[in-house]
């Protein structure tokens, strides 16, 4: 699997990201500079967290209109896989290639704990190497993670099982207290049609080694590695 992580001016999370994908794959994934305008031989597009141009307008908003995007948007097309998580998966729905946005949470604060996410379905490229239902830890840093969408989106979303993740308690509960920042029906994350694009708001590359304090993200990228693997 070859896989490039965008970086945008003000993400902070592309390291992260670099580490659990060079765990998963043995190979250090390449770092493409946002002006950067194509892609090639690239199987999975990363878009880390962080604050990209200083999350000036609306969150994500301005690295939507990057460079690199029409190649992603292009990439995606294909049947390429993209992930996007936190910062990444704001400006997923910014520019279009996933329904829905990312508002201000609910209490309007920053929230920087760790949740647990249920998984809402395995039989993906990205969820492989977890079990329907399993719940898992991963830490949250945002202050923009309150997913919205229409009432007919959402319909959507779960009548086509796109619904990738969701934040529940410890025991998979789907409570109101597990749902720190707000999010419409819980959730955490969604994919695109194919199943091939990926976002989310808590950050599993912040937990693939128990240096890190546990694996409860590994298998997401072991899970990727094992799919893409060429």
């Amino acid at each position: 699997m070859k896989a490039a992580i965008v970086v945008f001016p003000g993400i902070n999370r592309e390291r992260d990201m670099a580490i659990a994908l060079q765990l998963a794959t043995g190979h250090r994934p390449q770092m493409i500079w946002h002006k950067e305008t194509v892609l090639e031989g690239i199987d999975l597009v990363v878009l880390p967290g962080g604050f990209s141009s200083g999350d000036y307008l609306r969150c994500g908003a301005m690295a939507a209109h990057s460079p690199i995007m029409p190649a992603i948007h292009e990439h995606a097309r294909r049947g390429g896989h993209v992930l996007g998580v936190c910062n990444g998966f704001q400006i997923l729905t910014e520019a279009g290639m996933l329904p829905g946005a990312l508002l201000r949470n609910a209490g309007l604060r920053f929230l920087s704990m760790d949740c647990h996410l249920r998984v809402e379905r395995a039989d993906t490229d990205f969820a492989g190497h977890y079990q329907t239902g399993q719940v898992f830890r991963a830490p949250m840093a945002h202050g923009d993670g309150n997913y919205f969408a229409a009432s007919d989106t959402l319909d959507r979303l779960e009548g086509e099982g796109l619904v990738a993740f969701r934040y529940a308690s410890a025991s998979g509960e789907i409570t109101n207290a597990a749902n720190r920042n707000g999010s419409q029906r819980n959730i955490a994350g969604i994919y695109s049609p194919n199943l091939r694009v990926l976002g989310l708001m808590p950050h599993p590359e912040d937990l693939v080694d128990p240096l890190m304090g546990g694996i409860d993200g590994k298998p997401l990228f072991d899970g990727l590695a094992a799919a893409l693997a060429a």
